[in-house]
C-alpha cells in the first residue's frame, strides 16, 4: 500500500471522528434544550396520550355494528346513520334535542294550534337549529310510505309508536327501523330516548339527555314537596258517554310521569286494571268507587266537562270530582299534547302543569 494512500485512510478517518464529535454534541444541546423548555414537550406528550385515549373511547362508545332487539326481532346499524328519519308521536324531538335535524318526521296530529303539523316545542328547536323548511310526512291517516322512501333515510326512528309488523316489515325495505320494546305506546320517555338515540349512534349523547332532563324534572317537584305520596289517577271522562271511564295506566308514559313526579296511583285502582302492560284500561262508571282513595284527578277536558261529570249520579260522587282537586287540561292544546312527555315538551310545558297540579292539591285538604 503506498503512503498517499494511507494518507486518504487517514484523513477519512479523522472526518468521520470529527463529525460524530459534531453531532453528538448537537444531539445533546437539543436533548439539554429539551429538557429545560419547562417541561413542555413532556406536557405535550402527556396530552397526545390523553387525546388518543378520548378518542379510543368515543370510537368504543360509537362501535359498529350496533344491535337493537325490539318488539319485532332485531335491527342492526352498520355505521353512523347520516340521514335520520322519525315516524308518528315525537321521536323527532329527541332527536332534535339531541341537535340533530331529521330528513323528514311525521305531523303532529293532536294539539297543534295552527296547520303547521309542529308543536310549539318543535317549532322552537327548529328555530334554534336553523332548520326553516323541515320536511314533514303528512301521514296522520297512516304512514306515508312513498314520502319516508324519498326522504332516503339511514335510519327510521319509531321508538314511541303504534307500528304493527306489516308496518315495520315495509318500512325495513326503506332503512333499519327503531320501533319500540315492549309494545305499542307504552314507551317511557327514558327508553324513547335511549332506543332513538342508540339508533342514532349517539348513545352516550342520549345518555347524558336523560340525566339533564331527569336534573330538570328533580328541581321543579322540589317546589311541591306536598306532592309527595299523593294518590293520582290520568281519568278521562266524555260528556257523550257518562257510563264509562278511560284510565291511562302506570304502564302508559302520562301516568309514569307522574309517578316520576312523587305521586302514586291508588291500590284501588290498581287492583282494577287487568293488563298492566297496557297504556290504557276503561271501567265502568259502577265501578267509580275504585277512584275514592286519589286524591287528584287528571284528565282532558274543560270546565263544562266538569260539572256533566259532577253531576252524573254515580261519578258525581267520587271525593275528588266533590270537592274538585282535579287537573282537566284543555283538549287539543300543546300542555295536552305534552301529556306524553319527552325531554322538549318536558322543559317547555312543566312549569305549567305543576302549577295546575299544585291548585288541585290546595283542594284537597278544604
Amino acid at each position: 500500500m503506498n503512503v498517499k494512500h494511507k494518507m486518504s485512510r487517514s484523513f477519512l478517518f479523522i472526518l468521520a471522528v470529527s463529525l460524530l464529535f459534531l453531532f453528538g454534541c448537537a444531539a445533546d444541546e437539543a436533548s439539554s434544550a429539551n429538557t429545560e423548555d419547562n417541561g413542555e414537550n413532556t406536557s405535550n406528550t402527556e396530552n397526545n396520550e390523553s387525546d388518543t385515549t378520548s378518542s379510543d373511547e368515543e370510537v368504543a362508545a360509537t362501535e359498529y355494528p350496533i344491535v337493537i332487539e325490539h318488539a319485532f326481532g332485531e335491527t342492526t346499524i352498520e355505521s353512523k346513520p347520516e340521514r335520520v328519519a322519525t315516524i308518528q308521536w315525537a321521536n323527532h324531538d329527541v332527536a332534535l334535542a339531541l341537535g340533530v335535524v331529521p330528513v323528514g318526521f311525521s305531523a303532529a296530529n293532536y294539539g297543534v294550534q295552527d296547520d303547521s303539523g309542529l308543536l310549539p316545542w318543535t317549532k322552537e328547536k327548529l328555530e334554534e337549529l336553523g332548520a326553516d323548511n323541515p320536511n314533514i310526512y303528512q301521514d296522520t291517516d297512516g304512514l306515508d310510505f312513498e314520502a319516508i322512501s324519498d326522504s332516503t333515510p339511514d335510519v327510521i326512528l319509531a321508538g314511541y309508536s303504534g307500528i304493527t309488523q306489516e308496518d315495520y316489515d315495509i318500512l325495513s325495505e326503506i332503512a333499519p327501523v327503531v320501533p319500540y320494546t315492549a309494545g305499542p305506546w307504552v314507551t317511557t320517555w327514558r327508553e324513547q330516548v335511549m332506543l332513538n338515540a342508540t339508533g342514532m349512534g349517539m348513545k352516550e349523547e342520549g345518555e347524558q339527555l336523560i340525566q339533564d332532563t331527569e336534573n330538570l324534572i328533580k328541581e321543579k317537584a322540589s317546589e311541591y314537596p306536598e306532592m309527595d305520596g299523593l294518590k293520582v289517577a290520568f281519568a278521562n271522562f266524555s260528556a257523550e258517554d257518562l257510563s264509562k271511564i278511560s284510565i291511562y295506566t302506570p304502564a302508559d308514559p302520562r301516568g309514569a310521569f307522574l309517578i316520576e313526579l312523587g305521586m302514586e296511583y291508588p291500590e284501588s285502582l290498581l287492583n282494577a286494571i287487568e293488563d298492566p302492560n297496557s297504556f290504557h284500561t276503561s271501567l265502568s262508571a259502577e265501578n267509580a268507587d275504585v277512584l275514592n282513595d286519589a286524591d287528584i284527578l287528571i284528565g282532558y277536558g274543560d270546565e263544562s266537562l266538569y260539572e256533566a261529570v259532577k253531576e252524573d249520579s254515580l261519578l258525581g260522587k267520587i271525593p275528588a270530582i266533590e270537592r274538585g282537586s282535579v287537573v282537566f287540561i284543555g283538549n287539543n292544546t300543546p300542555l295536552a299534547a305534552s301529556g306524553n312527555p319527552n325531554p322538549l315538551s318536558i322543559a317547555y310545558t312543566i312549569d305549567q302543569y305543576l302549577e295546575l297540579i299544585g291548585d288541585a292539591i290546595d283542594k284537597v285538604d278544604e
